[in-house]
């Protein structure tokens, strides 16, 4: 990491997930692209999380040890980011894990293509481990407009953003009970004037939040994903983890991670297949469907 600037600044927000927090910790830690500085956010935390966070000596790691915020904790979350130094800006969860290459690929996008927001390919995670891939692809205007209007499918942990955009639109809304992440993209899209860079790899996966108590954090695009999953007898293996022998499914995807290097190519290799295999689910069953209504 640089003295004066590193090339990050990674923001982990967490609340009372001590069970799950190092593994997030590690998977920072871990990264190929290793000029960042890690600014944790314990948002009143009542559990073991300090300890957990005292347990890692490296010095690119920096603990806010605040006072319970309103709601989420967005407030903490700014308190941190108005001390950040990095000339990017990435988001790790508490309960989320980082492939290795994450900052790497979108730092190499970013930088190549002058962007100032981008985003890696979602993986969302099912409590039953079912790896599930989302497609939101914000470069196409159809879909940017339903993203902008209706809801975020696009976790907080796939983002990369300057910090000189964060300034220009201002910090993560305070006002908001919920989704403050997606009020924040929001701003800063119409600021890039809509330009959103989509890096089509995973880069890392996404699970539903414990308080949730949803299977996949209440998503209906979630819920038709894993019904597929469960039924379709192509489904890859690589996008099942294994959660026998596991205490949560966070460890089970650290098993995979650090113990099968071709665990991630695989994973990879089989989002494509999953996208083939629906577009021509999609072509077999819906297209008769469209050229008839036009004949």
């Amino acid at each position: 990491m640089t003295a004066a600037r590193p090339k990050f600044s990674i923001l982990l927000p967490t609340h009372n997930r001590c069970d799950v927090l190092g593994l997030s910790i590690q998977s920072v830690l871990q990264q190929t692209e290793a000029d960042f500085e890690l600014l944790v956010v314990a948002d009143g935390c009542t559990d073991d999380t300090l300890a957990v966070v005292g347990g890692f000596a490296d010095p690119r790691l920096r603990l806010f040890d605040l006072p319970k915020a309103v709601g989420f904790g967005y407030a903490n979350r700014n308190l941190a980011l108005r001390e950040a130094r990095g000339h990017y800006v990435a988001f790790a969860a508490h309960d989320d894990l980082w492939f290795p290459d994450h900052l790497a690929v979108l730092a190499g996008t970013l930088d190549r293509t002058g962007a100032e927001w981008g985003y890696s390919q979602p993986l969302w995670v099912s409590t039953d481990g079912y790896v599930l891939p989302f497609f939101t692809n914000l470069g196409l205007s159809d879909e940017l407009q339903l993203f902008m209007t209706n809801s975020n499918t696009i976790p907080a942990q796939c983002v990369v953003h300057t910090r000189r955009l964060l300034e220009e639109v201002g910090y993560w809304p305070e006002d908001v009970a919920e989704a403050a992440d997606w009020r924040l993209w929001q701003r800063m899209i119409r600021a890039a004037a809509g330009r959103a860079v989509f890096v089509q790899m995973a880069t890392g996966l996404h699970f539903s939040a414990r308080w949730r108590e949803s299977r996949v954090s209440g998503s209906a695009d979630g819920q038709m994903l894993v019904g597929v999953a469960e039924r379709a007898d192509w489904w890859p293996v690589a996008l099942k983890l294994e959660l026998a022998g596991h205490p949560t499914e966070q460890a089970a995807a650290w098993t995979a991670l650090t113990d099968r290097p071709e665990w991630v190519p695989a994973v990879r290799l089989a989002v494509s297949t999953v996208a083939g295999r629906i577009a021509w689910m999609a072509v077999r069953n819906l297209l008769p469907q469209l050229v008839a209504a036009k004949n």
